[in-house]
């Protein structure tokens, strides 16, 4: 095989799905790419390895482009994202044990549904969680935070937050070095299949439609590498598309569950696909519409009003100033690289690079080159809007 060589590193989630994809069903071939993937073992050690140039591009946590911008996290190099990967496919799981006092406070885990009824209940068992979170600076913790802060809670300080890789979390909570969990699949149906814990909720459930992991290059990188910048983001918005078909879930199963991948069974990996989630030992399946997103309603383009979001939450928790870290976010999420090297590929365009977060109840039709574009709900459980635009 012949082309431009790209290494491209990911950590062994399912929504690393259009890396993998691009590599495997030839979108990168067809773009003239040699494509090469690393499995990182951390989100640190992918970051690092990104910063210093061992790799051109990376599937990443949407927040960490965001807090490097921010000079947090020890490392200030700019990366930028070029596209989002993916839109939801979280789970939040509890150890047995907390599953068992749930129950026993009249809230079986397989019954709870809905955002505010579950993290009431967590919050009525009294007592301080050891949670399990991928990376400080993920929408894993974010959208954490938010929710039982929402309710309450004073989080984070009430929470006793562990870091710890998705694919450790299973061993963790069997190891009761942690109560609690939220992390992406297939590691939360990892636990349940292991017989150490339960999921009680997806993140789905506290933001619709939530901006996951992204595409990322250093940029000096895209500044200087134009023509392999547009080729990768082609290639993988392919590769987001044929995901987004139904009728290959079972192809892009089989490609993801190989060893060099995520190496777990290729029934679990469709769940997260499916979103039919088995939530405890006993079978009990709940079915989560737009579970994970790969495609629809413009699920890859990266709102600058997504950015300003994740900067305004960390400059609350932070300290920081918001009108400076909202700024700076701003500049990362690289809508005009996609709208120049996505144009003639049918990629949606939208009118805007920005928009309310949170205030879409159903599908909206907005205005977009092709005239057809239907942005999905987006709202937060508890209705909150935010206005990047706001005065701060």
């Amino acid at each position: 095989m012949s082309g431009l060589e790209l290494t491209a590193g990911f950590i062994p989630l399912v929504d690393a799905a259009p890396l993998i994809v691009a590599r495997e069903m030839g979108f990168a071939d067809e773009e003239g790419l040699r494509l090469s993937l690393r499995r990182a073992p951390s989100w640190s050690m992918l970051r690092d390895m990104l910063a210093v140039g061992q790799i051109e591009a990376a599937h990443m946590l949407g927040p960490v482009p965001v807090a490097m911008a921010l000079g947090l996290g020890g490392l200030s190099d700019r990366i930028d994202v070029l596209s989002v990967l993916s839109v939801n496919g979280n789970v939040v799981g509890v150890s047995n044990e907390i599953a068992a006092q749930l129950r026993e406070a009249g809230h079986p885990p397989g019954a709870l549904r809905d955002a505010a009824t579950v993290g009431r209940a967590l919050i009525g068992l009294g007592r301080p969680l050891r949670i399990g979170v991928p990376f400080p600076f993920s929408m894993h913790a974010e959208l954490l935070y938010y929710w039982l802060g929402s309710l309450g809670l004073a989080a984070p300080q009430a929470l006793d937050v562990h870091t710890l890789p998705p694919q450790m979390m299973a061993d963790a909570i069997a190891a009761d070095e942690i109560d609690a969990f939220c992390v992406g699949e297939p590691w939360g149906s990892i636990a349940v299949e292991g017989g150490v814990g339960e999921l009680i909720l997806p993140t789905a459930a506290i933001r619709s439609f939530a901006p996951e992991k992204v595409l990322v290059v250093r940029h000096q990188w895209a500044e200087t590498e134009p023509d392999l910048t547009g080729r990768l983001m082609r290639a993988v918005w392919k590769a987001g598309r044929w995901l987004g078909r139904v009728e290959n879930r079972i192809t892009a199963a089989e490609l993801l569950h190989r060893p060099g991948y995520l190496g777990v069974s290729p029934e679990v990996i469709d769940r997260a696909l499916s979103g039919r989630l088995v939530t405890a030992r006993d079978g009990y399946e709940q079915h989560v519409p737009g579970f994970l997103e790969f495609h629809a309603g413009a699920a890859t383009f990266p709102w600058k009003s997504q950015a300003a979001w994740i900067a305004a939450r960390l400059a609350a928790r932070l300290g920081l100033e918001r009108g400076a870290a909202v700024s700076a976010a701003r500049a990362v999420f690289r809508t005009d690289l996609y709208r120049r090297h996505l144009a003639g590929t049918g990629a949606e365009m939208p009118g805007a690079s920005d928009k309310l977060e949170g205030a879409l109840e159903v599908p909206t039709a907005v205005a977009s080159e092709s005239g057809r574009l239907q942005l999905m709900p987006d709202r937060f459980f508890d209705g909150a809007i935010f206005d990047p635009k706001a005065p701060v």
